[in-house]
C-alpha cells in the first residue's frame, strides 16, 4: 500500500511541477516563414488573395482533398472567407480582413474545437526581380498555463506546414509563367 501511495505522489508532485511551469511559459506564440519566388508580386498575390486557388498550393488541401470547404463574402480580396471541416486537419475558418492590393493581406483564423484564434499576414515584396513571400501567424493561447506549452511548440508544429505551402505556392507560380 506504501507503494501506490508513493507513486501516487510522486506523480501529483510532477502535475503540480508541468502546471506551474506552464505558468512562466509564454502565452503567445509567432510562426513566420519566407520565400523568394520568380513570379511577379501581382501574379503571387491573385494566388493568395483568392480562397478557391488554396487547394493548388496549400498543404492541408492536399492532405485531405476530399476536406468541406464552404465559401463566403467576394470571391477575391477583402472580405473573401472560408470555412472547412476536415478529418485529418480539423475544423476552421479564415477569413481576409485587410489587404493593400499586390503587397499585403492579412487575416483572421479560428479553429473553434480549439477555442483558438489567431492573425497572420502574406506580404509580398519586389526581390531580386521576383516576389518575396512573408507568411506570419501569431496569437495568444489565453490564460491556461497547460496551453503555454501549445504556444511554446506552436512554431514546430506549424511551421513546416508553411514551409510546405510557400514551396508549393512557388512551384505553382513559377510553373505557369
Amino acid at each position: 500500500m506504501k507503494i501506490i501511495q508513493w507513486v501516487l505522489a510522486v506523480v501529483g508532485a510532477l502535475a503540480l511541477l508541468v502546471v506551474a511551469v506552464g505558468f512562466f511559459l509564454p502565452s503567445s506564440f509567432e510562426v513566420k516563414r519566407a520565400i523568394d519566388i520568380q513570379a511577379p508580386p501581382a501574379k503571387v498575390y491573385d494566388m493568395v488573395a483568392d480562397p478557391r486557388v488554396w487547394s493548388k498550393w496549400s498543404v492541408w488541401t492536399r492532405r485531405d482533398p476530399k476536406m468541406d470547404i464552404a465559401y463566403g463574402g467576394p470571391p477575391f480580396g477583402q472580405g473573401a472567407r472560408w470555412s472547412w471541416k476536415s478529418k485529418s486537419e480539423g475544423t476552421g475558418s479564415m477569413e481576409f480582413v485587410r489587404v493593400e492590393p499586390n503587397k499585403r493581406i492579412e487575416y483572421t483564423l479560428s479553429f473553434p474545437d480549439f477555442g483558438m484564434k489567431s492573425a497572420g499576414t502574406f506580404t509580398f515584396e519586389d526581390h531580386d526581380g521576383g516576389t518575396r513571400v512573408t507568411w506570419t501567424n501569431g496569437g495568444d493561447v489565453g490564460g491556461n498555463p497547460l496551453k503555454h506549452y501549445l504556444a511554446v511548440m506552436m512554431d514546430r508544429m506549424v511551421g513546416p506546414d508553411f514551409e510546405g505551402g510557400l514551396a508549393n505556392l512557388k512551384a505553382v507560380a513559377e510553373s505557369s509563367k
